[in-house]
């Protein structure tokens, strides 16, 4: 808890009201459970390459005149605080799917295949390096299909029809080319349907839409051994299945194709029959579950909440037509042994570059990555002027990644948005910690040769001018509205962290003091006060990074003034001067103090009077609850 003073409670009493009192939350990143490791003191004014694509297309992924970082210095109320020391997941990739239509049309480029899959997925170029196929027909393929068709009123319980001929023609051979290119590539497999003869109710195209698996345990098996057969004939091939979905979009029964699976037939299906049948076949392909959208986290939280199925599932896939991303978080929150990835967005075409550009970036790369996903993935790799192919009732404005026509090729918004992440970020990077202040989106990744990436969003509708701060250095750049940035740069952070221990620089907190109520500014004419029940304008302050080490505070455009610690404290300043700075130091429960520069800290006075800036040491009345 606190040292004692002479106006402090007993430690006891002290300890009880502040848990009674203070709901707090000081923590350096939104996302929970970072691992934390020393600091290394090493600085040397870093060289920081830029990349950059503007929403009006005058740039696109063009490189920038390089920066530096030099000595932290100055204040921004706008400024990223990158710390490499603290570390989350680990990053798989970023990518497309590679649909049936996609790869016939890549296979018709000719002579511009080889410089079209290099530019794609070689690591000197955009680098894509995770890639999702759908198996057997997506609703992209040319017509529908399944590795096991029968006539109709026929089944196959044995299997003795499976083959994947389908394949060879087109998906197949450019597969073994991108293989080649990128032997690394993590490969994710999901069917839009069993075949028909496996499923019930059906509504149509022949039973491909819609229907569900039937639930005899003979139709259950047999689907489980459908999929060791497909992997067992990709490896034939030279194509190693990285994980598989039971099911795309299991809420789903109108697309073509589809099939419903609920939460809990997924379950029994993974427990009973899949789990076992990789196990009993030595089958190291991983189970990830659900494959849908963030409005029903509810679905993979029930999948993986059956024990049974848990065992053989390595986590949950998420789209994002409904919901909210921070989905990812919470089914990551409930179970964080597992691991969640994003693994499909569809730009509809004929779109908007600036706007789904930036709605895409914020949502899909920074949104999934900053939510524990281990991949980002875009919906379709390549289409042709004229979204096609597709099957009947299938996808009509699907936009590729690239248009492909005969045998040339554009790019579009998608290929962007994953170009400036998976250029940049390794397979094998660890997001790392950065906070997100204001309008400036973004995520921080370190790549296992120690280089940091900093990819950054400006979502407001003006230039944005913000400092990235890195241990004891900083730079600071502008971005136009909508504009989408990568910085990368080497060297080992220096020793110094961002605005004091663990400050929120960037956010908007609240500080209740020791008698639960709310620090206010006191509409900037008054003497501070710690005498309101309630948060409103003058009581919620910006963290701004002043400098060296030290923050200041800001509410409505005015600053906090430790008032040469002789006067009541103030939020009259215009700008940051030495008064107007102060060390964020987090107490041991959690609760912070703000210590001036006269080394006296805060007190928030009893909340009967006038806050003042002239204690010598920290008790109750010094200590604050944050709210974020």
């Amino acid at each position: 808890m606190f040292p004692q003073s002479k106006r402090s409670w007993p430690l006891q009493a002290l300890t009880l009201l502040c848990a009674a009192l203070i709901p707090f939350s000081c923590t350096r990143d939104v996302s929970p459970s970072p691992t934390q490791g020393p600091t290394v003191a090493r600085a040397a004014n870093e060289t920081v390459n830029v990349w950059m694509t503007t929403g009006d297309k005058s740039k696109l992924l063009q490189q920038q005149a390089a920066i530096n970082f030099a000595a932290d210095a100055g204040t921004n109320p706008v400024t990223v605080t990158v710390d490499e020391t603290v570390t989350y997941q680990s990053i798989d990739g970023f990518g497309f799917t590679l649909t049936g239509g996609s790869a016939s049309l890549i296979n018709g480029l000719g002579a511009n295949q080889t410089a079209f899959l290099n530019e794609i997925f070689s690591p000197s170029q955009v680098g894509s390096s995770f890639l999702r196929l759908s198996i057997g027909a997506s609703d992209l393929s040319p017509a529908d299909f399944t590795y096991d068709d029968m006539p109709s009123g026929q089944t196959d319980l044995n299997l003795n029809n499976f083959n994947i001929n389908a394949e060879m023609t087109d998906l197949v051979p450019v597969l073994k080319k991108i293989v080649a290119i990128n032997p690394s590539i993590k490969i994710l497999a999901t069917p839009w349907t069993a075949p028909v003869w496996m499923k019930v109710s059906t509504t149509g195209n022949g039973g491909f839409t819609g229907g569900s698996l039937n639930t005899s345990s003979a139709y259950y098996d047999a689907y489980a051994r459908y999929f060791v057969k497909y992997i067992q004939a990709m490896q034939a091939q030279g194509i190693n299945i990285y994980a598989v979905c039971p099911q795309n979009e299991p809420m789903n029964p109108y697309n073509n194709p589809s099939m419903t699976m609920s939460a809990g037939e997924q379950a029994n299906f993974i427990k009973n029959y899949l789990g076992p049948q990789f196990s009993n076949n030595g089958i190291s392909t991983r189970i990830i579950c659900y494959d849908h959208n963030c409005d029903h986290p509810e679905y993979p939280t029930t999948v993986l909440g059956d024990a049974a199925a848990n065992q053989y599932i390595d986590g949950s896939a998420f789209h994002l037509y409904s919901g909210q991303i921070d989905a990812l978080t919470t089914v990551h929150n409930a179970f964080p042994a597992k691991n969640v990835y994003f693994t499909e967005q569809y730009i509809g075409g004929p779109g908007n570059f600036g706007g789904d550009l930036s709605w895409h970036v914020n949502n899909v790369v920074i949104g999934s990555t900053r939510n524990w996903s281990k991949a980002a993935l875009e919906w379709n790799l390549a289409a042709d002027p004229n979204y096609f192919p597709h099957t009947s009732g299938g996808c009509s404005n699907c936009m590729g990644a690239v248009t492909i026509s005969g045998n040339s090729y554009s790019r579009n918004t998608a290929y962007y948005i994953i170009a400036h992440a998976s250029q940049f970020v390794k397979q094998g990077a660890v997001r790392i910690s950065s906070n997100t202040p204001g309008s400036i989106q973004n995520v921080a990744f370190k790549n296992p040769d120690g280089s940091k990436v900093l990819l950054a969003l400006n979502t407001s509708g003006s230039s944005v001018s913000f400092k990235v701060k890195w241990g004891n250095e900083s730079f600071t750049y502008t971005l136009a509205a909508g504009a989408v940035a990568t910085f990368k740069w080497t060297g080992t952070q220096s020793s110094g962290g961002g605005g004091g221990s663990g400050a929120p620089i960037g956010q908007t907190i609240t500080l209740k003091g020791f008698n639960g109520q709310y620090v206010s500014g006191e509409n900037g004419t008054q003497a501070m006060n710690c005498n309101r029940p309630t948060a409103q304008a003058w009581e919620q302050f910006l963290v701004v990074d002043a400098g060296g080490g030290k923050i200041a505070l800001q509410s409505m455009g005015k600053y906090v003034s430790s008032e040469n610690g002789v006067n009541p404290i103030t939020c009259n300043r215009a700008t940051v001067g030495a008064w107007e700075q102060f060390t964020w130091i987090v107490n041991a429960d959690g609760t912070i103090a703000l210590q001036g520069n006269n080394g006296r800290y805060i007190s928030s006075e009893n909340g009967a009077q006038a806050m003042t800036c002239n204690r010598t040491a920290i008790s109750g009345w010094e200590a604050f609850g944050v709210n974020q």
